[in-house]
This record gives C-alpha cells, sequence and structure tokens, in this order.
C-alpha cells in the first residue's frame, strides 16, 4: 500500500473514460482517505478518474468571511462532468455560493454531504461523476 502525503500522485496511465471511472473507496478516516490502493493526507479533487491533490490557496482569502477556507470558483474544480459530489469532511467545509451557481450555470448536478456519505454516493453512481473531499474537519 502507498501512502502520499504533500503531494498527489501522478499517474503515467491515460485518463479514464466516464465509463471506466469506478474507483475504490476503501478507507475515510479523520485525516485521511483511501482510494484504489493509496491514502492520501490531504484534501483530493476526483477529475474523470484521476486523484490529484485540492489547491485551496485560491479560496483563502475568503477564510475570515468563513471561517474556514471554503470552496470557491476561483480554485481549479473538475466541471468536466455531469454531477460533482463535494465531501465537506465532518461539514465543516463551507461551499460557496458562486461555486452553486456555476454548478447550475453548466447543468451539473451539484451534490453537497459530509465526506462519508459523499463516498458513499460516489460508490452508488460513479459514471460521469467527479468529486472533491474535504477529509477533516
Amino acid at each position: 500500500m502507498r501512502r502520499e502525503s504533500g503531494k498527489s500522485r501522478q499517474s503515467s496511465s491515460p485518463a479514464k473514460s466516464p465509463e471506466m471511472t469506478h474507483m475504490r473507496y476503501e478507507a475515510f478516516s479523520f485525516g485521511s482517505i483511501r482510494i484504489d490502493g493509496v491514502t492520501y493526507d490531504h484534501d483530493v479533487v476526483i477529475d474523470r478518474g484521476e486523484v490529484r491533490k485540492r489547491k485551496k490557496k485560491p479560496s483563502k482569502k475568503f477564510r475570515d468571511q468563513f471561517g474556514h477556507t471554503p470552496l470557491s470558483v476561483e480554485e481549479k474544480i473538475p466541471w468536466k462532468c455531469r454531477r460533482l459530489v463535494v465531501g465537506t469532511g465532518t461539514g465543516a467545509l463551507p461551499v460557496m455560493d458562486d461555486v452553486k451557481l456555476e454548478a447550475t450555470r453548466r447543468h451539473i448536478e451539484l451534490l453537497i454531504f459530509p465526506t462519508a456519505k459523499a463516498i458513499e454516493a460516489l460508490r452508488q453512481a460513479p459514471a460521469d461523476t467527479n468529486a472533491i473531499l474535504h477529509v477533516t474537519c
């Protein structure tokens, strides 16, 4: 089993097609998530079957408004999908209204759940679904 910390794993395999994006969400606990045998100890973005680290720096300027760094459209959100699942940790990750409006504008179904429930949503209907998963608080 591999463990990722700090930097996300870069895959040398080609991007998976929407039909191939069934990923294994093997374990989730406060501070880490294991996907396809790799444990990540940071927030992750799942974009068409590829996992990368969430780069939240563009959203840090909104931290004082929310008491926590929110998810904002300033980040690289994986919009190339029909459904976007956002896992909010235990519920603490704020999702800004501009993200909700942009999802509506793009005709993307936006599901916002605590991360454990978000993982269940991903397991049940993974086709053409991307995700942003917060692994703490």
